[in-house]
């Protein structure tokens, strides 16, 4: 696949809502009804390829540098009309079409979060999104993101968008996972840190028919697993099957070789009603591996031993890491750091068009045909460089001068050093979010 087949798998994407932009207006009877500089699809586009530049400077280099591009206050005014639900839709019209015919039997999915904060003011957001004082005069805001991301293809495969006080991830997890695609022949596996070990997210997955591999806390805490007969080895790998009930009566039956679990009110399960009397059984294996000297990682999943044994349950946790790493891609080198707006609808609007762009360029990078030559390292393209000619490229000029993209991405390599490792910040995870005056020119 080609860079003018992604660029239009994009374009075909837009259109696709376009169409039928009514469904995602504000009042659909008036909106996107006159022809403007910044219809539908242009803004779209726009807010795919935006900077992290001030607005003004963002629609020049979008139009060309003409004198007639709209200005921002004609672009505030046009993306008041749009819901951000349009620009989720192209998200997943995007990833529908960039689908590659041959897949794997297992589809690797790694699951967390991560917090965007923007400033704002009380006229425009309401206190579902207010954070603290403590760090401005006025304070600041936040919303947080939830996704799923491709370990194989490097993409974000869904995404969900909750208030910080409305944050739970629990509830986003089942919820993605209810309404996700699965494909014929494929089976997907969500990977999860220890904030995503529950009964009920196991039994979403269950349900579904997948797998799920989470991380959990250690058999000598009062976790998950902390009340099974184990092994007196360090190191093992068990099945263990459990009961769940909401109540307390012992009359309710429980088969033998099963444990029973009580889950009380405050924890959900779909499932089983509260006080009721059904039950629900599970079946997962625990294993637990040494990572150092003196520490062990606690891993439950119900993927089969035979294909998947504990040497290759370790490497699967391991990669789970490369979400983190494109969380940091994404806020810092795509641009999701710098926002354009104060309304939280509106930042909605640009992390959905961020984690298109995102997209686009990792499709992009792994379609690169890279020689190797007699070098001392094997090279990658560089993330970077990729993101800003992807950017680029989409911008509505590039369509009378295109832009030979692959080319390009073949010159703007770096070495890999899977070598390198470096310690975690200690610090608070919190950034405070940059005014929009302070943006480069």
């Amino acid at each position: 696949m080609s860079f003018e087949k992604i660029k239009a798998a994009f374009t075909d994407s837009v259109n696709c809502v376009v169409s039928d932009i009514s469904r995602y207006t504000v009042t659909p009877e008036r909106d996107f009804t006159r022809s403007r500089k910044m219809g539908a699809d242009k803004l779209i586009s726009f807010l795919v390829s935006c900077g992290s530049s001030s607005t003004r400077i963002e629609l020049l280099d979008f139009f060309g540098l003409q004198a007639d591009s709209p200005s921002a206050s004609a672009f505030n005014q046009q993306r008041a009309k749009l819901r951000p639900e349009a620009l989720e839709a192209v998200f997943h019209c995007f990833n529908s079409a960039v689908l590659d015919g041959a897949d794997p039997r297992f589809r690797f999915l790694a699951a967390d979060g991560s917090t965007f904060t923007f400033f704002s003011r009380p006229s425009f957001s309401s206190p579902e999104y207010f954070v603290s004082e403590g760090h401005s005069t006025k304070g600041f805001y936040s919303m947080h993101l939830n996704a799923f991301y491709d370990l194989q293809k490097h993409t974000y495969s869904d995404a969900l968008i909750q208030p910080v006080h409305q944050k739970d991830e629990f509830r986003a997890f089942c919820d993605m996972v209810d309404r996700h695609d699965t494909r014929p022949g494929t089976r997907d596996v969500f990977i999860g840190d220890r904030g995503y070990c529950s009964y009920n997210n196991m039994a979403h997955v269950v349900e579904k028919g997948q797998y799920f591999l989470f991380r959990t806390k250690d058999i000598h805490s009062k976790g998950l697993v902390g009340n099974f007969d184990f092994p007196d080895t360090d190191s093992f790998d068990i099945t263990v099957n459990v009961t769940l009930v909401r109540s307390h009566k012992k009359s309710i039956p429980v088969k033998e070789g099963f444990y029973r679990r009580y889950v009380d009110a405050n924890a959900s399960f779909d499932y089983v009603a509260y006080g009721s009397l059904d039950t629900y059984d599970l079946s997962f294996r625990i294993v637990r591996f040494p990572i150092s000297d003196d520490s062990y990682e606690c891993i439950v999943t119900n993927l089969p031993r035979e294909e998947f044994p504990p040497v290759r349950i370790k490497l699967l946790y391991f990669s789970r890491w490369a979400i983190e790493g494109s969380f940091r891609k994404l806020k810092y080198t795509i641009g999701l750091s710098n926002f354009h707006a104060y309304k939280p609808e509106y930042i909605k609007q640009e992390i959905w068009a961020k984690l298109i762009a995102y997209n686009i360029t990792e499709t992009l990078i792994s379609l690169t045909v890279i020689r190797h030559g007699q070098t001392k390292h094997e090279y990658k393209v560089n993330f970077s460089m990729a993101a800003h000619i992807c950017r680029v490229s989409l911008r509505l000029h590039t369509g009378e001068n295109p832009i030979d993209v692959m080319s390009l991405l073949q010159k703007e390599l770096i070495p890999v050093r899977n070598d390198r490792r470096y310690p975690r910040l200690q610090t608070a995870h919190f950034r405070k979010p940059r005014y929009f005056i302070y943006r480069a020119a």
